[in-house]
């Protein structure tokens, strides 16, 4: 007898009133959007997906049919590939944070495995806090393949988690994810590794329940198209945050994580060119900080990338690409004062920032002394994005490349140590 296709997605497609293939490939275009992703699905894709062997869906596709159909796209009719791994002890694994390798789709997957204590949840979610507090002081590339790893891992206990515990477990899965993202996205300036991270960090926040953890995944996404230097992908920037608005509305989200979203909207609209607007976010962010100071209901635990400090630096680097160079310069220097000791990472962006505003003020000699102090923290904690910015910075020196302050800038700026780590991250 021939195979019917896939009975189940057809079934679903038909309960939700879908009465045709391209009534799906739209449906499923629109709930991707309403969760941050920008995609457009095919009727041709869809009519594969009914076929007698479907595929298994692109992370991204895969996100969007579980957003729209509210259950797993493994009750869907699409059978995991790693199943098949796991029955072939000589099947190969797909190196950490691979592009589409990663089973996003195996969130929610029924279990019919033996089942783990409560305890392993609690103890995976203990190690992913362990990851987060190392995330300012250990090697990107080293930590990143970890963190990836240690979220894989999650994904495969998940099944055999049941009850409260399987919500502690997606969740950390959640965090780790966001953190393999960051990783990907700001240490190593690779966003090819951080867009996976970051979709399956929304799929397990919404296993867990937890919509704070989606709107801080969709605001991350919103960082690729504002950085890519194309303006096509404004509105892509865009909705993302809006996504992300909604979800931090969704789930109560405190004054910090407003203003933390202005911050970031801030970011988009200044890369695109718009930085009235983006100033116009950031006095609403100060506002909100000083309006809930002292605020009875805190940010989550991850929630740890954003405080006041760091939305003045945010404001200090718009101020730079308004040409406000004066202004920039008395917030940054202001910024590296009340920064912790711990933030090396960010320091490093600082100053760089501050070197930028000091090249508006045609004091040259005073930004690379800022470039070179720049350098000697990248040289204790290496911070991919830092080193662009230092570069940027320093093309906009060449006027004064005869100077000896510039000549041994570039001294530094090309020895060893920095040159090799550029390029091996």
């Amino acid at each position: 007898m021939a195979s019917s296709g896939n009975a189940a997605l057809r079934a679903a497609r038909q309960a939700l009133g879908y009465r045709s293939q391209t009534a799906l490939a739209e449906a499923v275009t629109e709930a991707a959007r309403q969760i941050g992703l920008r995609i457009e699905v095919a009727s041709r894709t869809v009519r594969r997906w009914e076929s007698a062997n479907p595929p298994w869906p692109h992370p991204e596709h895969a996100a969007a049919l579980e957003a729209l159909f509210k259950r797993p796209v493994t009750e869907l009719g699409f059978s995991p590939p790693w199943t098949e791994e796991a029955s072939n002890p000589h099947a190969g694994r797909a190196p950490a944070g691979a592009h589409v390798r990663l089973p996003l789709g195996h969130i929610g997957l029924g279990t019919t495995v033996p089942q783990l204590p409560a305890s392993a949840a609690k103890d995976f979610a203990s190690i992913t806090m362990s990851y987060r507090h190392l995330y300012w002081s250990t090697p990107a590339a080293r930590l990143h393949r970890l963190v990836a790893d240690h979220a894989q891992f999650g994904i495969e206990l998940l099944p055999q988690i049941s009850g409260p515990a399987k919500t502690i477990m997606a969740r950390a899965i959640s965090e780790s994810s966001l953190l393999a993202g960051r990783l990907g996205f700001f240490d190593l300036q690779q966003p090819e590794l951080a867009q996976p991270s970051l979709v399956l960090a929304l799929q397990a926040a919404h296993e867990a329940g937890d919509s704070l953890l989606g709107a801080a995944a969709l605001a991350h996404m919103a960082f690729a198209p504002a950085f890519s230097a194309d303006s096509s992908r404004a509105g892509e920037a865009r909705e993302r945050l809006r996504a992300a608005r909604a979800f931090a509305g969704r789930g109560n989200a405190n004054a910090e994580t407003m203003a933390w979203l202005d911050a970031v909207e801030a970011e988009v609209e200044t890369r695109f060119g718009d930085t009235r607007r983006a100033l116009a976010l950031i006095h609403h962010a100060e506002k909100i900080y000083d309006e809930h100071d002292g605020d009875s209901h805190p940010s989550p635990e991850w929630f740890d990338w954003f405080s006041p400090v760091r939305l003045a630096g945010f404001k200090g680097n718009t101020l730079i690409l308004a040409g406000r160079g004066r202004e920039a310069r008395e917030t940054l220097e202001q910024v590296l004062s009340d920064l912790p000791a711990k933030d090396a990472k960010q320091r490093s962006i600082y100053l760089a920032d501050a070197a930028a505003a000091a090249v508006l003020e045609k004091e040259p000699e005073q930004a690379c002394r800022y470039l070179e102090d720049a350098l000697d923290l990248l040289g204790r904690s290496w911070y991919a994005t830092a080193l662009e910015r230092i570069k940027a910075v320093r093309q906009t020196l060449m006027q004064w490349d005869s100077l000896p302050s510039v000549r041994g800038l570039d001294e530094r700026l090309y020895d060893w140590h920095t040159t090799v780590n550029s390029l091996v991250g």
